[in-house]
């Protein structure tokens, strides 16, 4: 078995001298800096108001394509020019999320003057007849983030995380609390404030994004880090939080390792992969600390459908929701720009078909952890 990382270990070689190539994550804002933007948007509408005016909010609309671009080396990116959305005080349509931004500000003006962190559910709960629900609360946070320009670690606010962790990695929490990720049993819950985490001790050869906690708890229960020991196993429990993003970057930039993507052979899957790798469209304005680029195609390869001769009973035709996800990932630029990439997205839409990761359990029970995974890292199946 000594010779099972000798490809993974080429690849980190070679990873590590195009480091130097790559854009660095961008640096914290103080929080005088944090406060002094929140005063300067008050002070805006103190003075219209003043004038006998309707005040205004500019909040940039985070769900167009035509405000972003492609980065090969980040992600996508906000364009300089971007399009915005008026919230006016006096609009019945948008009276409301003018006053919730309002609001928001103003907690979290005395977080970070206090020095102190809230999570949204608990900023939520405070006054949930307010807010409405903790969606829009989300929507607010990430719309504020982006006016002031502000990494939303910044804002003194944390989201609960929804992902997990395991394998040959130790870290220190911000309180100084030590996390042990070794245990092969069972997986530690992925920090709510990635950002305070130092200490980072790991011996992993490599990273692997997991998409589903079913198949990451699969990967626990057969002993996958004990067999493919070291490496780090991590999953977003399907489309990543923030957190799970944030973590991975964070490992990525500590350790240099290689990571990995094992997503189902599907549309879905590979946009899950795409954000992780190249970033989503609604936090484009963090693009460069949550992306990873480096991040590469393991499996589940729509050509490892046929290659394995994945038994006929758990492929899954495509639906017309397959259909338009496809094509709206064919005419995506990270996606032409890899023509490795390109070449099986075609594959999958050519077939008409896919297959989740638990499909290779019916070529074997431990097909997936035996010999499909083994064999990927061990010969360089990635792409």
């Amino acid at each position: 078995m000594a010779d099972q990382f000798t490809e993974v270990d080429k690849l980190r070689e070679t990873l590590r001298e195009s480091l130097e190539m790559t854009d660095k994550p961008q640096e914290d804002i103080s929080r005088q800096d944090v406060l002094t933007r929140i005063e300067r948007v008050i002070q805006t509408i103190v003075i219209t108001v003043s004038k006998g005016e309707a005040p205004v909010l500019s909040v940039m609309n985070r769900s167009s394509w035509a405000n972003v671009r492609f980065h090969k080396s980040v992600g996508l990116v906000l364009k300089e020019d971007v399009s915005v959305k008026a919230l006016r005080c006096d609009c019945p349509s948008s009276a409301t999320r003018f006053a919730l931004i309002l609001k928001l500000l103003s907690v979290i003006y005395k977080l970070v003057q206090s020095d102190s962190y809230a999570t949204k559910r608990d900023i939520y709960y405070n006054d949930p007849q307010l807010f409405g629900s903790q969606t829009t609360l989300d929507s607010i946070v990430d719309d504020v983030s982006c006016m002031l320009k502000v990494p939303r670690r910044s804002l003194h606010v944390l989201a609960t995380s929804k992902g997990f962790i395991s394998g040959a990695l130790c870290y220190l929490e911000e309180d100084g609390t030590k996390v042990d990720c070794s245990s092969s049993s069972t997986a530690v819950p992925v920090s709510s404030n990635v950002n305070g985490i130092r200490n980072i001790v790991s011996a992993a050869k490599f990273i692997l994004i997991v998409e589903k906690d079913a198949t990451f708890q699969r990967l626990l229960d057969d002993d996958f880090c004990t067999r493919l020991s070291p490496c780090i196993i991590i999953t977003g429990k399907g489309v990543p939080d923030v957190n799970s993003r944030l973590m991975v970057r964070k490992l990525w930039d500590t350790l240099h390792v290689p990571v990995f993507a094992l997503v189902d052979a599907d549309p879905h899957g590979i946009e899950i992969m795409c954000i992780y790798k190249y970033g989503s469209l609604s936090m484009a304005f963090e693009a460069h600390s949550l992306t990873v680029p480096s991040v590469l195609w393991l499996g589940l390869l729509p050509s490892d459908i046929q290659r394995y001769r994945v038994p006929e009973e758990t492929i899954i035709p495509f639906s017309q929701a397959d259909e338009r996800k496809i094509n709206s990932l064919r005419s995506r630029a990270y996606i032409t720009c890899q023509p490795a990439w390109e070449r099986e997205v075609e594959t999958m839409q050519r077939l008409k078909q896919k297959a989740e990761i638990q499909s290779l359990a019916s070529i074997a029970p431990h097909f997936l952890t035996r010999v499909y995974l083994p064999n990927k890292l061990r010969y360089g199946g990635w792409i």
